[in-house]
Order: C-alpha cells, then sequence, then structure tokens
C-alpha cells in the first residue's frame, strides 16, 4: 500500500490523482489533519485516515500498513517543521514503513538563508539516522511562486529583487507526476535525489520573459536590502513573511538554487515545462 499525507494539498493531491490513473483505490490511502477535506477522493474509494504531524499519536494507525510513505514537508512558515517531521519520521518507524518518500526542496543545507532550506537538511539527516529506507525528493523552487517573488511588475513595469541569483523554477505539476512515477518504478531510488526543470534562469531573465510575455518593455533592478523591506510592507506584505522571503533571494544569490539537473525529465520521459508558461 502506498500512503500520502497532504493530500488535500497541491503537491500531495496532485500526485494521487496520477497514482489513481495507475492503482485501484484499495491499494492507496491519504492522510489529512480534516478528513472531510479530502472527500474527493474518498468518493473514489480511497481510504481517508486523519493523521496531524501536530498530533504525534494520531500518526502511527495514520501510516500502518505502507510499504511506502509519501511524506510531505510542512508549508507553515511560522511552524517548528523540524519537530513536526521528527513527530511523522518517528511514528514511520513505530508503523514499520518500509520506505519513506520525503519531499525536500533543492538547495537543502544546514546554514542556508531559507530558512526551508536549512529545516530539509535537518529532516533529511532525521531520514538518515531512522534506519528506514528513504528518498528525498529535492524539487527545484516552485515556477509558480516566481509570480509574487517577481513583485507587482504588471503594476510597476519593474522587477524589483534585494538580490539576483540563478534558480531551476520547476513546475510543481510536473514534480507531482515525477513523485507518482517513482513510487510506482520499479527502481529504487535512495537518498537525495534532485528533480529540477532544464534551465536556472535568474530573476534579470524573467524581467525579459517578461517584457515578452506582456509586449511592452519590463525593467530590472537590484535594490538594497532596507529598501527592498520596506517596499515591501508598504505594498502590504507582512513584515515577518518580507523577512522569510529575503531570505530565498539571499539563497539564489548564493548560488544554492542554480544547479540543474536531467533526472526530472527522464522521469517524465519529456521536456519538464520552463518557466515562461507561468509568466503572463
Amino acid at each position: 500500500m502506498i500512503v500520502i499525507t497532504g493530500a488535500t494539498g497541491a503537491l500531495g493531491g496532485l500526485t494521487t490523482d496520477h497514482l489513481l490513473e495507475h492503482l485501484a483505490p484499495h491499494e492507496l490511502a491519504v492522510v489529512a489533519r480534516d478528513p472531510a477535506k479530502a472527500e474527493r477522493f474518498a468518493a473514489r474509494g480511497v481510504e481517508v485516515r486523519h493523521g496531524d504531524y501536530a498530533e504525534p499519536a494520531t500518526l502511527p494507525a495514520a501510516f500502518a500498513g505502507a510499504d511506502q510513505l509519501l511524506l510531505v514537508s510542512s508549508s507553515d512558515p511560522s511552524a517548528d517543521a523540524v519537530a513536526l517531521h521528527r513527530a511523522a519520521v518517528d511514528a514511520a518507524v513505530s508503523a514499520g514503513v518500509g520506505r519513506v518518500l520525503y519531499t525536500s526542496h533543492q538547495g537543502a543545507a544546514h546554514g542556508s538563508p531559507f530558512g526551508p532550506g536549512a529545516d530539509h537538511a535537518a529532516t533529511e539527516d532525521l531520514l538518515h539516522d531512522s534506519g528506514l529506507p528513504w528518498t528525498s525528493l529535492r524539487n527545484g523552487f516552485y515556477a509558480h511562486s516566481s509570480a509574487w517573488l517577481m513583485g507587482p511588475w504588471q503594476q510597476t513595469g519593474l522587477v524589483s529583487v534585494p538580490s539576483d541569483g540563478p534558480v531551476s523554477w520547476t513546475a510543481r505539476e510536473d514534480v507531482a507526476e515525477a513523485a507518482a512515477r517513482i513510487l510506482l518504478a520499479d527502481r529504487t531510488f535512495d537518498g537525495p535525489i534532485t528533480l529540477t526543470a532544464s534551465a536556472a534562469p535568474t530573476f534579470a531573465d524573467l524581467a525579459g520573459y517578461a517584457s515578452a510575455a506582456s509586449g511592452r518593455p519590463v525593467g530590472f533592478e537590484v535594490l538594497g536590502e532596507d529598501e527592498w523591506l520596506d517596499r515591501a510592507v508598504a505594498h502590504g506584505q507582512d513584515p515577518h513573511m518580507a523577512g522569510f522571503l529575503l531570505g530565498m533571494y539571499r539563497a539564489a544569490a548564493q548560488g544554492l538554487f542554480a544547479g540543474t539537473d536531467p533526472l526530472l525529465g527522464e522521469i517524465l520521459g519529456r521536456e519538464p515545462r520552463p518557466v515562461q508558461d507561468q509568466i503572463s
């Protein structure tokens, strides 16, 4: 049996949809904090289980019988993600899970200025020490997030960032399909694997793509961090979220998202979607 966490979210839900194209519903179970939100899977005959990383006692039963467990990482920037993931890994050990596939991130590294990058590195350490077979899906930075990381360029005609660097913007739809294919594969993927699009354009490149897509000139500038933060807050961004995002730009400038890997295209059997598809 394959057990999927986060099935009410975009990544886990898309992965489950792909799996249902190849497996009978009884071969899957999905885990949700609010099972009512997974009704669309229950209606198709998939078992829906209650489980919440923040309620560790719910997890061993939620993971029971899993030959493979897709452990979707916490997406709450205010949460202690490592503590939540530790609870999930401990429960996977308790439940005797056959293999854990964890949704990590390209550039996972201790000391990363991008908070989730450090969290993912710590979680990979937990998996390494767990004794379970595991695969870490180091997904490229999701391409749809480029729309808001570029700022309100449609209104200003200008992409303004606090620093620039290459990012292997990768479609979430592609990595969801790849996760399903990996879960179904005869081949075993051990440890961290990197799943990215084939190019890593900079924010300056994105401004050029925006110009081409809109049919009008779109400028580009790198601001000082303080000026960028002031502008972000002035445009309505929560100050804490603005600080969180600043870490992403710093990590990009350090090259932590620069690498590309052909593995995603090999798994999909086609070229991954380019970031240009997300810019309009």
